[in-house]
């Protein structure tokens, strides 16, 4: 009764006394509501793309654009080469790019960010549509095609704050929906186990035809004499042929 009476009093007991929680960040917020995204602008434009922050939702993803990527001991992968990344877009059939409020995302290596969500921000930043050029990219996927028949769909990732909240799915989606206005079905995606249903979510299912994928590994094949050495030379493998005798 007395803690009753405290409470309505405004005043709690020394032993019942706490102190209140922090206020969770926005982007706990919206990760606790996966059913609502943030809101969000989806260009197909690839100068839209800021290479510097895609770079950066690589790391924050850790997505590598190489089958056989070098892992260090924590676990991330190695930086994607600028150069690399630079060609691959230019070649690149279709791009697609998500851009959200910059309060909305968290994270370490932007203190840019984190002065925005401290303060709030002001109100026209808050009223302003997203774009591309006031927004933070969270989103991206591609697909290379032959531009007549088939096409296969590659690099699909979003923010760590913003996954589940089926932003990957609209990427897929408009993909598809690109290719398909050129008359392209012929659409491929490799994916790991734990994004089949991603995929499946978006029209994919198994190969009628029972086709499986085989990547090239690099590695020594049967076909080669057994006299030749394979050697490695940084990503690339060099056959070296066998030695000749010398004649007198």
């Amino acid at each position: 009764m007395a803690v009753a009476t405290a409470v309505q009093g405004g005043i709690l007991p020394s032993k019942f006394h706490f102190s209140s929680p922090p206020p969770p960040t926005i982007a706990a917020q919206i990760k606790s509501k996966s059913a609502t995204p943030p809101p969000i602008f989806i260009s197909t434009n690839t100068a839209h793309v800021n290479q510097c922050h895609l770079r950066e939702l690589y790391a924050l993803c850790n997505h590598s654009c190489h089958r056989f990527p070098t892992i260090d001991a924590s676990g991330s992968v190695e930086p994607v080469d600028p150069l690399k990344l630079r060609t691959a877009l230019s070649h690149s059939s279709v791009v697609v790019s998500v851009f959200t409020k910059p309060e909305f995302v968290t994270t370490q290596s932007s203190p840019e960010v984190r002065r925005v969500v401290g303060i709030g921000g002001d109100w026209i930043r808050k009223v302003a549509p997203v774009t591309p050029e006031n927004g933070r990219l969270i989103g991206f996927g591609r697909a290379v095609s032959d531009l007549g028949l088939t096409a296969s769909i590659y690099d699909v990732m979003v923010h760590p704050a913003v996954q589940g909240m089926g932003i990957g799915q609209m990427i897929v989606q408009r993909i598809i929906r690109l290719l398909t206005n050129r008359d392209i079905y012929d659409i491929a995606a490799l994916c790991s186990e734990d994004e089949r249903q991603l995929y499946r979510s978006c029209g994919f299912a198994d190969d009628v035809l029972g086709s499986t994928t085989m990547m090239y590994t690099r590695s020594t094949s049967s076909y080669f004499s057994k006299d030749q050495q394979m050697i490695s030379a940084g990503r690339k493998l060099l056959l070296v042929p066998p030695a000749r005798e010398l004649t007198k």
